[in-house]
């Protein structure tokens, strides 16, 4: 076997292969017999047909299959002797399979990037900091109330913070658009939930009521083809509705779990939660700047195989979310290319970096991870043997430990710098909660 490598642009290599035609044809001729012991010929006995007539039935596939699994294997060979990478599946390129020359092909391919990952001495990764106050968990508090408050029809005319059950039916131009046309449909005034005229116009109607409200679409809103444009919508108003929030007391209290101390154990509870979210979301963000960070530091020409392997992916899971089960359906491909591109980028500077500081995973935080993740379900002893015994979901878990441990890694050796916030912006907590 003969082989060359020649660099094509940026990652790709053009792998060529030549193989003797003695090697393939003493292949040919073993399959032929083997073939020869068991098929049916007429006017044979079985093993007993001559070569030649085996060929005539049977080499043309015979052959077709010995020429697939010669240049399988002959490839597999050339990345060993060559030491290549492939990052993804090779485009083979025929040049000769003629019967009695030698097979010649090229293997074209992309091979992983080789680069050291930067100095993380010179990253700079900003910690978000943040405090919850005494008016954060009055907010909180607030909030849970609103989450089982109870909507009850009045008499009066609606206001902001009151809920009006309408129906309605929406035209341009006289004709009815997409989306124009609703039944029952509950809207809170001052909630901000539908485009300002509309809720404008809503505001001091009551049951019984009927109204056409003119309205403006946004330039901006997000359907094209109303965006910019005038509308009337007609409007019949079922029922008017105030919001009634809980009073602060123990039948409360116990629907969270504070099943005693009273309105300071109930605080003390939510206060307990309210500082595992912000820890659990500072970790997270402190994760994304980190990422980031080493992105920028480490400008790394990725493979597009990879890349499209990505977004398949991402196309896939996007998919599944929204209930698509025709894979010829798939969202588009563009919108998931900057995000495939990081993932893919972060992939490979993390792997480097793993077998470049020979970092392994520690087994008491895999376990701990394990622990974690099992606690999440009934039978968690059961879920908790599950994770350790497959192999492969194990692998994962390690992984993301690892991931995990990377972080730190980068954390201990990176300038970084505090940055404060309050709780209701890192958390993206305020009033636009229900």
């Amino acid at each position: 076997m003969q082989v060359s490598v020649e660099a094509g642009g940026g990652l790709e290599r053009r792998v060529r292969i030549q193989v003797g035609s003695e090697e393939i044809e003493f292949e040919i001729e073993k399959r032929l017999v083997n073939v020869g012991q068991k098929a049916r010929i007429k006017g044979f006995r079985p093993g007993k047909a001559p070569l030649k007539v085996l060929r005539q039935q049977y080499g043309a596939q015979v052959r077709q299959e010995v020429l697939s699994e010669v240049m399988q294997n002959s490839y597999n060979q050339a990345i060993s002797e060559e030491q290549l990478r492939p990052a993804g599946n090779a485009r083979i390129e025929p040049h000769n399979t003629e019967q009695g020359q030698d097979l010649d092909f090229t293997a074209i391919i992309e091979v992983y990037p080789e680069f050291e990952v930067a100095d993380a001495a010179k990253l700079k990764v900003e910690r978000p900091v943040a405090e919850i106050g005494d008016k954060d968990l009055d907010a909180m508090i607030e909030n849970l109330r609103k989450q089982r408050a109870e909507w009850r029809e009045v008499e009066r005319a609606g206001a902001d913070g009151d809920r009006l059950v309408v129906t309605f039916r929406g035209t341009i131009d006289d004709e009815v658009f997409d989306g124009g046309v609703g039944e029952d449909v509950p809207v809170v005034l001052g909630a901000g939930e539908t485009i300002p005229d509309f809720e404008q116009g809503l505001k001091g109607l009551k049951a019984g009521d009927e109204k056409v409200i003119d309205v403006r679409f946004p330039d901006d809103y997000p359907v094209a083809k109303v965006a910019g444009k005038d509308a009337k919508f007609e409007v019949s108003v079922a029922r008017a509705e105030e919001q009634f929030m809980p009073e602060l007391d123990d039948e409360f209290f116990k629907a969270f779990g504070v099943e005693e101390g009273g309105v300071d154990a109930f605080r003390a509870e939510v206060r307990a939660n309210m500082q595992r979210e912000l820890e659990r979301t500072v970790r997270m963000k402190l994760k994304q700047n980190v990422m980031e960070s080493l992105r920028e530091a480490n400008d790394v020409e990725l493979p597009q195989a990879l890349v499209d392997q990505e977004i398949h992916s991402m196309q896939h899971d996007a998919a599944k979310r929204m209930g698509i089960t025709d894979h010829s359906k798939l969202p588009p491909k563009e919108p998931f290319e900057e995000q495939a591109r990081m993932r893919v980028a972060l992939g490979l500077i993390i792997n480097q970096l793993i077998q470049q500081e020979k970092i392994e995973p520690d087994h008491e935080r895999v376990e701990a991870r394990i622990v974690e993740m099992s606690a999440e379900h009934e039978e968690s002893d059961k879920v908790a043997h599950y994770y350790r015994s497959n192999p492969q979901l194990k692998s994962q878990i390690e992984m993301m430990v690892l991931e995990d441990q990377v972080v730190d890694w980068l954390l201990d050796r990176a300038k970084v710098k505090d940055k404060k916030s309050s709780f209701a912006e890192l958390m993206n907590f305020g009033s636009g909660q229900a």
